[in-house]
């Protein structure tokens, strides 16, 4: 796989003729290149299991509103019971979600494994260290680099602009029917 791709990405290092200059350019445009595949890749994943992160969603919700009713009428058992169902519910929409970012993860992987035989012995030549600093340690800054510069300007991309709306509108939903964290019941006339 790696010998088509190799030259296009080798190109990235050699932009502007500047050896310390074209290693940060390089890099970053290769983390910024992962980002986007990795963004890209949780979209698919969303679009994928929407109908089952809907389900956890509303099992959240329906939970959260039980055991709030139960809290207003005073019913300490059953606030209980659904609140205890309601926090199991949060839990599996947030290793949902947790499982959702990872997605992102993966490029990453593959763009180390394209970097160590080009630069693991010699480094990546980089401003104010010519020489050559670690692959990973300047691929991970850039990286975060990146992935901060994508986040603000996705929303605003024609493809990223809808699912970023989307995604946005799942964490108002959770934040408002989160369940209640309180052990038992205050008197609601406290």
């Amino acid at each position: 796989m790696w010998y088509y791709l190799d030259p296009y990405l080798l190109a990235l290092y050699g932009l502007t003729g500047a050896h310390a200059l074209d290693g940060l350019i390089g890099t970053l445009l290769l983390s910024l290149v992962v980002v986007v595949i990795g963004e890209f890749t949780i979209s698919l994943v969303f679009r994928v299991n929407r109908k089952h992160l809907d389900k956890l969603n509303s099992n959240l919700k329906k939970y959260s509103d039980l055991s709030q009713e139960a809290l207003r009428r005073g019913d300490e058992a059953s606030y209980k019971a659904l609140n205890k169902q309601g926090n199991d519910a949060y839990g599996h929409v947030f290793f949902n979600r947790f499982g959702l970012s990872a997605a992102a993860l993966w490029p990453i992987f593959f763009a180390l494994d394209w970097m160590q035989p080009h630069f693991a012995e010699t480094g990546i030549a980089v401003p104010f260290y010519p020489s050559g600093a670690h692959y990973v340690v300047v691929f991970l800054i850039c990286y975060i680099l990146a992935r901060i510069v994508f986040g603000r300007v996705k929303r605003h991309l024609p493809y990223f602009k809808g699912q970023y709306r989307m995604l946005q509108s799942y964490g108002k939903e959770d934040s408002d029917s989160a369940p209640l964290k309180e052990s038992h019941p205050r008197n609601p006339a406290d």
